[in-house]
């Protein structure tokens, strides 16, 4: 019984990794992309058990997880210290041209703004993005931070996807827009530099697949690709921050960091997981902060528990132009240009109601 119980877990594993693979875009689908290194741990267990098996049960669930522990590591190795890095570290003497975001999906019901805004005078950061963040927390906010980030954006609202972006210096021609669902905010802003030059930011928190959110990942996907065509139509120096409720791995984001040619200052570095911070088994990086070509990095690290479910994430960027060249910048070909269009197309046509 236990031989065979082994070989049934082994399987489902490796059926869960080979479903993540699926273009499909069911939310119990694209569920599986989010666990893999949860995955490839417990398939490293199995293939250590199957040892202790009986044949042949024990072969199938040896060769079962070995093939899931491969396609999982092949997979999330990138994102880890034994890759290159994608994003090249700042030299010292670039204050002026430094950027330091902290970036903080504060979980609406959570009441402990205390613990937030006390992180946030002690780093000091020269932006503030919250996501979740109601009423309640714009007055806290509000208070805690306008006489030293007096420059904001506000989108109150108490849906769980209200966002408030606060700035130590001027926002230049700030917009919100409502992209691909009318309740589903995001942030756009010119952002001024110490040294007044200024670059563009995009904030975004699309609606996660999930059953009590989407049935499918389709329209978070669509907001993230339109955004990286925008990028690829404009390629200015840019920032793109927020929780973007999909993992730095999956296929939907590589994809948007092929269109849009943007860079991933985790890879090389680590996972830095940012949810779910009160389950230290189940975490993965949901929140995220992704760069052109044209910046550094100078620091990137998850702070302190804040009562959330996600951990706030502070990441230091300096604008280096003259640097690009030696990043490899990502690029998608005709194809994934065109399922990029295709998905931003059925995206807005489609309800979500459907």
């Amino acid at each position: 019984m236990f031989s065979i119980l082994l070989a049934v877990v082994a399987g489902v594993l490796l059926a869960a990794t080979l479903l993540a693979r699926s273009p499909l875009t069911w939310w119990w689908i694209r569920a599986c992309e989010f666990p893999r290194l949860q995955l490839a741990t417990l398939a490293a267990l199995t293939a250590l058990l199957a040892l202790l098996a009986s044949p042949p049960w024990s072969w199938v669930a040896l060769g079962a997880s070995l093939v899931t522990l491969v396609l999982q590591v092949a997979r999330i190795l990138p994102w880890t210290p034994f890759w290159p890095v994608q994003v090249r570290r700042a030299e010292p003497g670039q204050e002026a041209r430094c950027l330091t975001l902290l970036v903080a999906n504060v979980l609406t019901p959570n009441r402990n703004a205390e613990a937030l805004t006390r992180l946030i005078h002690a780093h000091r950061p020269d932006l503030v993005l919250t996501l979740e963040s109601d009423a309640w927390w714009q007055a806290q906010l509000d208070a805690a931070l306008d006489e030293e980030w007096p420059h904001a954006v506000r989108v109150p609202l108490d849906n769980l996807y209200g966002m408030h972006l606060h700035a130590r210096r001027p926002l230049v021609d700030p917009e919100v827009r409502w992209l691909i669902q009318d309740d589903i905010p995001s942030i756009h802003a010119g952002v001024t530099l110490p040294s007044g030059e200024v670059v563009r930011l995009h904030a975004l928190h699309p609606r996660p697949p999930a059953p009590n959110e989407s049935e499918e990942s389709l329209w978070r996907d669509a907001e993230l690709l339109l955004v990286g065509k925008a990028i690829h139509d404009d390629p200015v120096p840019t920032l793109v921050a927020g929780d973007l409720n999909d993992v730095a791995w999956s296929r939907t984001t590589r994809l948007f960091c092929r269109v849009s040619g943007m860079l991933d200052p985790r890879r090389g570095r680590g996972m830095v997981s940012t949810f779910h911070a009160d389950i230290p088994l189940l975490r993965w990086p949901l929140d995220h902060v992704f760069t052109s070509e044209h910046f550094t990095l100078k620091a990137m690290r998850r702070l302190p528990h804040i009562g959330s479910d996600h951990f706030p994430m502070l990441v230091t960027l300096c604008y280096r132009p003259a640097r690009a060249d030696e990043h490899e910048t990502p690029e998608a070909d005709a194809e994934e240009h065109r399922d990029a269009r295709e998905t931003i197309a059925e995206g807005k046509q489609r309800d979500q109601t459907e």
